[in-house]
């Protein structure tokens, strides 16, 4: 007697492909509702912070980025923004995650938690600023980074995720910018457009000529 065989499970290559489209539709619906929200509650902080960033680079001042993950990613490209921009001004910038050996040594030798705050404390000065990325706001490496810029007499800014996290309730924060989502994805996309728009007001403020 043959064996019976199950009959093959066909997936509907249409139904597939609608819930492809609704899933990413979904996905940018609420990457544009985030960009407007931050719009609608940090538009005149982001301006103030822009000034304040573009006060620190006339007078000399450098720029610090850093961040785990993901975000040491956008760290170092923010820092290669401000760095060597398409136009505008080239403005000092360095990401601290960029030298691994450095990185590797720190967290090696004294511990993870400190692998920004001793680098600031070894080249930053009164006069930069300090920008640190989070999706978390929990890491606690940024925490004690901020904490030394502040103590350096940095320029502080962070961008945070969620409900802002431990940064939320750190003084040594001049600003702070938190995007109000629970989703890694969507907190990541919202800030580049914040560190963007951050990197254009400054321009602005120095007076650069946009293309546009």
């Amino acid at each position: 007697m043959d064996r019976l065989e199950e009959p093959a499970v066909v997936l509907d290559e249409d139904d597939g492909l609608a819930e492809a489209v609704r899933s990413t539709a979904e996905k940018a619906a609420e990457i544009v509702w985030l960009r407007r929200q931050v719009a609608e509650l940090a538009a005149e902080r982001l301006l103030r912070c822009a000034e304040a960033m573009a006060a620190r680079f006339v007078g000399g001042g450098r720029l610090f980025t850093f961040g785990n993950g993901g975000s040491s990613t956008d760290a170092q490209e923010l820092a290669t923004t401000f760095l060597h921009p398409r136009y505008g001004t080239p403005l000092p910038a360095l990401c601290l995650t960029s030298d691994v050996g450095v990185v590797t040594a720190l967290s090696n030798d004294v511990g993870f938690e400190v692998v920004f705050a001793r680098q600031l404390a070894a080249l930053g000065r009164q006069g930069d600023i300090a920008l640190g990325i989070s999706t978390s706001a929990g890491s606690s490496n940024l925490v004690k980074a901020i904490v030394e810029g502040r103590r350096r007499g940095m320029l502080t800014v962070a961008l945070a995720g969620y409900q802002g996290g431990n940064l939320a309730a750190l003084q040594a924060l001049d600003h702070l910018f938190v995007i109000p989502s629970s989703s890694v994805h969507r907190i990541q996309e919202a800030q580049t457009t914040v560190y963007h728009v951050l990197w254009e007001l400054i321009q602005h403020a120095l007076g650069s000529c946009s293309p546009h």
